[in-house]
């Protein structure tokens, strides 16, 4: 099913469908919640339908906004969309850009309003199938460990977010 996603073409941010967004590597919106419980990151593995980085570990939810749907409503959406997660109060910790080939002839270049999200003690996602395989919560060493023994298994916009702005994202 297709769905457009805010993205610039030409300077104008215009509603693009998300396949060519990713194949032409256009500059587009994108919303990203990192959810903690207990000093512990929430991670998910993408599902192996996902047209880009199937089987790959990410931060708790990535997503793409619809066209006037805020960054918060986008992320409260998609936490339950994703992982059935309700009742999070995301705190919005600041907006960053980048670009990264994603395979399949694909990059995502992304302007990216970050989430972090407390839940309490006992919380567990209820994974939806067609959109994350695994999920698994670590420490912030453990993650940046299995990034340094194991890059190739993690989202290179994982990567980008731990090695140059994980001070503003998880202070």
């Amino acid at each position: 099913m297709a769905q457009d996603i805010p993205a610039w073409v030409e300077d104008t941010l215009v509603p693009v469908d998300k396949l060519e967004v990713h194949l032409k590597g256009l500059r587009h919106k994108a919303v990203s919640v990192f959810v903690m419980r207990e000093g512990r990151t929430l991670l998910q593995r993408r599902a192996l339908e996902k047209y880009h980085t199937p089987g790959l570990w990410a931060n708790a939810c990535c997503t793409h906004p619809h066209w006037d749907e805020s960054p918060r409503d986008c992320a409260l959406r998609r936490l339950d969309e994703e992982l059935a997660l309700r009742g999070l109060d995301p705190q919005y910790r600041g907006q960053v850009e980048y670009r990264a080939e994603v395979g399949g002839g694909m990059t995502e270049h992304e302007l990216v309003d970050i989430f972090v999200a407390e839940a309490r003690a006992g919380v567990e996602p209820a994974p939806n199938p067609a959109e994350v395989m695994d999920t698994e919560w670590l420490t912030l060493p453990e993650v940046r460990e299995r990034i340094a023994a194991q890059p190739e298994a993690f989202t290179p916009w994982l990567r980008i977010y731990l090695a140059e702005h994980g001070e503003m994202i998880l202070g």
